[in-house]
């Protein structure tokens, strides 16, 4: 069992579940340490003061807010206290919207929650409500002196908490967005069947982290006393314009990937096939006019089947 981060309950009306937050994330990060070459000794930091130049002990050490250029505010533990608001130990839910309404750029941590001694009951009940109405749960938070905006959604039977960003902390795209350019017919359809060669379902196991993995053989090789040399990247000639480069991207991806669904459609086929040819995203919509119920947790061929049982 990993360690909590976080105890307190869950609060929708007057309904509360205790429960404990864990971190749903275990990055394999390389821990990389600063030390001094002559002797192998570890680097080590101080607390300086710059004014002084010297060593400040830590209880001379206070939090403060520079409300202005050189002016500041210091802060005790009682005042960030006496700035409990709601969210303060609970997670208070306010809305229940559907999940996939929520876009992925407001996501910014995920935690497990678990059910905290004595509150499985209560927590089963939560759980059962929210995956028969396939809704998340729109809450707020304080964590280390912070208030946070999360989203409860039920995964493989645990409740996560998606921490999310407040809107204000999303930066508008007007300065990077670029100008409509005119697209040519050709460059268009040609783009999307290059696309289409490259779709498929989401299977995250497929994807490894091999910057880590050559990193780790570097490391190796080095511990052994062998030399790493950098290879030389070849030079590849590039296409003299953008048709040129999508014909031949679309020609290498050819016996790379499946048919695309272009050229499965060009041959003919029964409306079942129909099914098949279309991605998971157009599955789900067609799913969602039809009102099949648990769709957002349904695989393609789940997704598949069910839409011919209610054609």
């Amino acid at each position: 069992m990993p360690r909590a981060l976080w105890t307190g309950s869950i609060s929708f009306g007057l309904v509360n579940v205790p429960v404990r937050l864990y971190s749903a994330i275990s990055e394999h990060k390389l821990q990389f340490h600063f030390v001094h070459k002559e002797d192998e000794s570890p680097i080590g930091y101080q607390k300086i003061c710059k004014k002084e130049d010297k060593p400040v002990p830590e209880k001379e050490i206070v939090k403060a807010f520079e409300y202005r250029k050189g002016k500041y505010v210091y802060m005790e533990d009682e005042d960030f206290e006496a700035a409990r608001i709601e969210g303060y130990k609970t997670i208070d839910i306010t809305d229940f919207v559907p999940y996939e309404q929520i876009d992925p750029i407001y996501f910014a941590h995920t935690y497990y929650v678990g059910p905290q001694d004595g509150a499985e009951k209560v927590y089963s009940l939560l759980v059962k409500a929210m995956e028969d109405l396939e809704l998340a749960g729109i809450a707020k938070f304080v964590m280390r002196d912070r208030q946070y905006l999360g989203a409860l959604r039920v995964r493989e039977g645990t409740i996560t908490l998606e921490q999310l960003y407040f809107a204000d902390e999303v930066r508008p795209v007007e300065e990077i967005k670029p100008k409509r350019a005119r697209v040519e017919k050709r460059e268009l359809e040609m783009a999307q069947q290059l696309i289409d060669s490259f779709s498929g379902d989401w299977k995250p196991e497929q994807y490894k982290d091999t910057y880590r993995d050559a990193l780790c053989e570097v490391i190796e090789a080095k511990r052994k006393g062998k030399e790493v040399h950098v290879a030389a990247e070849p030079e590849e000639g590039q296409p003299t314009d953008l048709m040129t480069a999508l014909r031949a991207s679309v020609q290498a991806s050819r016996g790379e990937r499946r048919p695309s669904r272009a050229s499965s459609s060009s041959n003919g086929g029964s409306a079942s096939e129909d099914l098949e040819e279309l991605s998971k995203s157009e599955l789900e919509k067609r799913a969602k006019k039809a009102e099949i119920e648990g769709r957002s947790k349904m695989s393609k061929d789940e997704l598949i089947d069910a839409l011919r049982s209610a054609a």
